[in-house]
């Protein structure tokens, strides 16, 4: 199997601490997202990525060598499985290193003055002390960090045998002998004062260290004597503690706050000069090499970018901070797509990776979403239960179906002629609505499923449909009679199906990890295939000409598949969450994935004609028998008001 080439990603992982970080060229923002570090060009709005052969799991702090060569990322995984440390040559993009002493996961980085020896942090359950030669690789000495969680590390500016940590009511400065392979601590006396450190800064001097602590003041404390010299601000305390603290070129002092707060404090006596509050936690702030403007990532994945003097702000960047759960191309047209996660819904341009639109519901979560065929309308279901159809280029409420399900609506589509919904929910029930001009009338309500449906794909004549459940069933229901045609059975729970583009099978996949093939007329399996060796499949998507399918699975791998076959030729790797949902652009020319982690992923689609008949090795096995079990529908209406009904194509919202 070959790698798929990512061609671009859409988010910024904001929970990692000092994650965000600026090349000294200035035009190069560096970020992790996933398992990847992403190097953004800022001029040219292109992407490259540090992938190869690196992490297998999410990155959990990264550091910039001070010449700007190297790059160094930690990782977080399995308590007691060890934690990589990589060391990255920025220009090439090749591993100069990988280290491997600590477990769990990786706290903390940070490179000597003259790049020479790299610090290492563990985490709270290894809570390790490293250093590490930069140019053998090689460990030099180590210590554990302290009696409590240590959370920070940073080198003095000046030697590179001294530096500080931080953490949980302590704060200590280090000196390391090369000779003799020995690392002694010395505790700063902070007398009455009980803090727990989040971030340290070090003036250029080396004269202060300055604390950002939990309960939201920032210590200053001499690092001549290892003593505290006095702290701020002093009438009230930033909320929810200093998270980032850095230096401006004249002395003063930027720090960011978990309520979102970026605050200005004067040098002298820590007083705030000016401040500003973003939406979200700050987890990262990084100066350019000026100092009149700085970048500002928080929580929610946004990266904003800051005037010094006058605080000035526009954002530059983001995207989705929870799970995403779906995401949906318009029909026929691949220069936009469509993402439903928590709290939102948000159009995105392919080609530049801008989000378009937000619709935002303060509480709830989208849990699927389509778009009707003349793209005038998003359909999306909520955690509420209610069915809400918006307008593609404004975002504004064009109707609500109240009550749609019990346990929310957890798969939706329309058929062709955008004048039925077809949805199914957490309670088993899959449901058909007649969209009139000013109602919305229930025309049928199916009971068979037992437990929920995950999606629902209609045929291209719209007279049938088909539903997948987790009670391990797939029915096909008649859609003029509303009656159940056929049932397709396995030990499994369905998580997607799929119909082939001439309609005459359908893929289905699941928690068993296999992928089956099934006669779409009487409900017989022809094929199964193993899909993963490690985790459940999550997503299907077929490619229009039907010459070829994508999966994404539980294991945060996507694969590409050849249909005939049966064989995968294509994988990719990135996302550290289980990936949700899949979708193949119809021009063919990128594959879209989007995961728990809240990430978006725009995969480079191999050129035509890459299956080889040489290569493909079909995986067989036995199939099922078919069943054939009729039903009689429970129809009853419901009607809801309709708040605007206005026509807006989806496909204009490309030129916003």
């Amino acid at each position: 199997m070959s790698s798929l080439s990512l061609e671009a990603v859409i988010g910024f992982a904001g929970d990692v601490n000092e994650g965000l970080l600026l090349h000294k060229d200035d035009e190069h923002l560096i970020y992790p997202l996933g398992s990847n570090v992403v190097i953004k060009n800022l001029l040219r709005s292109t992407q490259r990525f540090l992938q190869k052969d690196g992490h297998d799991r999410a990155i959990s702090c990264m550091t910039m060598s001070h010449s700007g060569k190297m790059l160094a990322t930690g990782q977080v995984t399995h308590m007691g499985f060890p934690a990589v440390v990589i060391v990255w040559d920025l220009e090439s993009g090749d591993i100069i290193h990988k280290l491997v002493l600590h477990k769990g996961k990786i706290q903390s980085l940070a490179f000597s003055h003259n790049d020479t020896y790299l610090a290492t942090l563990g985490g709270e359950d290894d809570n390790k002390l490293v250093i590490w030669s930069i140019e053998t690789g090689d460990p030099v000495c180590g210590a554990p960090a302290s009696n409590d969680a240590a959370h920070t590390v940073k080198f003095l500016n000046t030697n590179e045998f001294r530096l500080v940590t931080a953490g949980k009511y302590n704060l200590r400065v280090w000196e390391f002998d090369v000779t003799n392979r020995k690392i002694r601590p010395t505790d700063c006396r902070l007398g009455s004062i009980k803090r727990i450190a989040n971030c340290i800064q070090i003036d250029p001097n080396d004269q202060f260290v300055y604390v950002g602590t939990g309960s939201g003041d920032l210590l200053r404390v001499n690092l001549k004597v290892h003593m505290f010299q006095d702290a701020g601000p002093k009438k009230k305390p930033l909320a929810n503690g200093i998270r980032v603290v850095k230096l401006t070129p004249d002395g003063n002092v930027l720090v960011g706050a978990g309520d979102g707060t970026v605050a200005l404090l004067r040098s002298k006596d820590l007083s705030i000069v000016r401040s500003h509050q973003f939406d979200g936690a700050i987890s990262s702030i990084v100066l350019n090499k000026a100092g009149d403007h700085f970048f500002v990532g928080t929580a929610k994945c946004n990266i904003h970018l800051v005037h010094l003097k006058s605080f000035d702000q526009e954002l530059r960047s983001t995207c989705h901070y929870g799970r995403i759960n779906d995401v949906c191309f318009p029909d026929g047209y691949s220069e936009l797509f469509v993402t439903a996660s928590v709290n939102d819904i948000r159009v995105w341009n392919t080609r530049l990776r801008t989000e378009l639109l937000r619709i935002h519901i303060k509480g709830l979560e989208a849990l699927c979403v389509a778009l009707t065929r003349d793209g005038k309308q998003i359909i999306s279901g909520w955690n509420d239960g209610k069915i809400r159809a918006f307008l593609p280029q404004s975002g504004k409420l064009i109707y609500v179906i109240h009550d749609a399900h019990d346990d929310g609506v957890t798969a939706i589509t329309t058929t062709s002629d955008g004048k039925r919904i077809v949805s199914g929910g957490g309670d088993g029930r899959v449901r058909v609505w007649k969209i009139g001009e000013h109602t919305r009338t229930m025309v049928a309500s199916l009971k068979e499923h037992k437990a929920k449906v995950t999606l629902i794909c209609i045929k291209s004549d719209d007279s049938e449909c088909v539903s997948a459940s987790f009670d391990g069933s797939c029915i096909i229901w008649d859609l003029v009679r509303y009656l159940r045609v056929n049932a397709m059975f396995a030990t499994t729970q369905f998580n997607t199906i799929i119909y082939h583009p001439d309609d005459s099978q359908l893929l289905t996949s699941g928690t068993d990890r296999k992928v089956t093939y099934w006669d779409a007329v009487d409900a017989n399996a022809i094929r199964i295939v193993d899909g993963s060796s490690a985790g459940e499949i999550t997503s299907l998507d077929i490619s229009a000409d039907g010459e070829m399918f994508v999966s994404g699975s539980a294991d945060k791998l996507i694969k590409l598949w050849g249909y005939d076959e049966g064989h995968c030729y294509y994988f990719g790797m990135g996302h550290s969450g289980a990936i949700k949902r899949v979708a193949i652009s119809p021009d063919q020319r990128n594959v879209v994935s989007v995961g728990e982690e809240g990430a978006i992923f725009i995969w480079k689609m191999p050129p035509p004609g890459f299956i080889k008949p040489s290569e493909a090795v079909p995986a067989l096995t036995a199939a099922t028998k078919d069943l054939k079990i009729g039903g009689e529908p429970d129809a009853h209406h419901a009607k809801v008001e309709q708040q605007s009904q206005e026509g807006e194509s989806f496909a204009s919202a490309a030129h916003v």
